[in-house]
């Protein structure tokens, strides 16, 4: 028996392989209004589809479907068969809410109650 694929039929095996990919994944980095689906997210960077990646630089956000993810300042890394690397220069995570500048109490009430104002019926 023979493992002999056509070069038509492994181009389209890649071909589907790669579609289904960019399917399945929810990870999107965003430049300005376009947005990128990313094919591997990593701690010091992320790839993109070659076909549709130009070469990026600059302030970027990363989504993970609307969930906010991090800001990052990138620059294209490299080339690597049908992927373009880039790598993070800075890389912030983003948050829900805005940073606190002192220690918040472990028993701190969460909010107050205040008195009931009498009702002028």
């Amino acid at each position: 028996m023979t493992d002999y694929l056509s070069p038509e039929v492994e181009a389209a095996l890649k071909a589907a392989r790669k579609k289904a990919m960019l399917k399945s994944s929810r990870l999107r980095v965003q430049m300005g209004e376009v947005q990128y689906p990313i094919l591997k997210l990593w701690d010091k960077g992320f790839a993109l589809d070659i076909t549709g990646a130009p070469k990026l630089r600059g302030v970027v956000d990363i989504f993970d479907g609307t969930k906010h993810l991090m800001n990052a300042l990138i620059i294209a890394s490299e080339e690597e068969g049908e992927a373009m690397h880039y790598e993070f220069k800075r890389a912030s995570q983003a948050h829900d809410k805005p940073p606190l500048d002192y220690a918040r109490d472990e028993n701190a009430p969460v909010a107050l109650i205040g008195k009931a104002q009498p009702s002028l019926h």
